[in-house]
């Protein structure tokens, strides 16, 4: 597992480009496991601090309660073009996968758990430059960089 800072320093370029994606997309959604192991899906809102990759939960959510007690989840981050950018602006879409480190409180005006991301894998799907080719670019902790273009 590696922390963003991690992933950035292995991968700055796609790094970059993902965080793009996740800067401009309005819609993210957040995967954990219930306690019977069925998947639950909430809305969520990320933030970038301390080269970590953050996110928390409000008092009593079922999210921060699955987490606490299994922190595996993965994030989905919709394209930024259908969050109404420009063509061009954060093509492609953004999934996260790892383990929600708890990092206690949330700080500021609103209570709850707060989360960092330790990162198993970082995924990138969208088009090439010629728009004509579907590419999946991913990455992982000891493994890099690989990529693979469909039609």
């Amino acid at each position: 597992m590696s922390s963003w800072n991690d992933f950035e320093s292995a991968e700055p370029e796609f790094a970059a480009l993902v965080r793009r994606v996740l800067d401009h997309s309005v819609g993210k959604v957040l995967a954990t496991l219930r306690a019977d192991g069925a998947p639950r899906v909430s809305g969520i809102e990320i933030e970038f601090a301390d080269g970590e990759l953050t996110f928390g939960s409000m008092p009593g959510a079922r999210k921060g309660a699955d987490l606490l007690r299994d922190p595996r989840f993965a994030l989905h981050s919709a394209p930024a073009e259908q969050a109404g950018d420009p063509p061009g602006m954060g093509d492609g879409d953004v999934k996260l996968a790892g383990r929600a480190v708890a990092t206690g409180p949330l700080d500021g005006p609103v209570t709850g758990d707060a989360f960092r991301a330790d990162l198993r894998e970082v995924v990138w799907t969208g088009l090439n430059d010629a728009r004509d080719r579907l590419v999946i670019r991913w990455w992982r902790p000891g493994q890099g960089m690989r990529r693979v273009e469909r039609e």
